[in-house]
C-alpha cells in the first residue's frame, strides 16, 4: 500500500454492500453504506494516544465517519482511530 496515514488516522477498505436480500436485488441508490471494513494501513499514533489498531483488523465505525477517497480504482475511508467503534474478533 502506497498510502501511509499520519498520526492517529487509519485507512479502511469498507466491506461491500449487499446486492440481494431474500432474492430481491437492491439498486445502487437504495443500498445501505456498510459500517464495517478492514484496516489497510495505520499511522503511528500521537504522543497522547498510541495506535492500537493495526493492518488487517476488522472494525466497526460510525455511519458518517471518515473521508472517502479513491485510489487505484478502489474506494477507501480515512478516519481517526477515535471514530472506530469496535474491533471484530473472529
Amino acid at each position: 500500500m502506497n498510502i501511509k496515514p499520519l498520526a492517529d488516522r487509519v485507512l479502511i477498505l469498507p466491506a461491500t454492500a449487499e446486492e440481494k436480500i431474500g432474492g430481491i436485488i437492491i439498486p445502487d441508490t437504495a443500498k445501505e453504506k456498510p459500517l464495517h471494513g478492514t484496516v489497510m494501513a495505520a499511522g503511528d499514533g500521537t504522543k497522547d494516544e498510541k495506535m492500537i489498531l493495526k493492518e488487517g483488523n476488522e472494525v466497526l465505525y460510525a455511519k458518517y465517519s471518515g473521508t472517502e477517497l479513491e485510489y487505484e480504482g478502489k474506494k477507501y475511508l480515512i478516519m481517526r482511530q477515535s471514530d472506530v467503534l469496535a474491533v471484530i474478533n473472529k
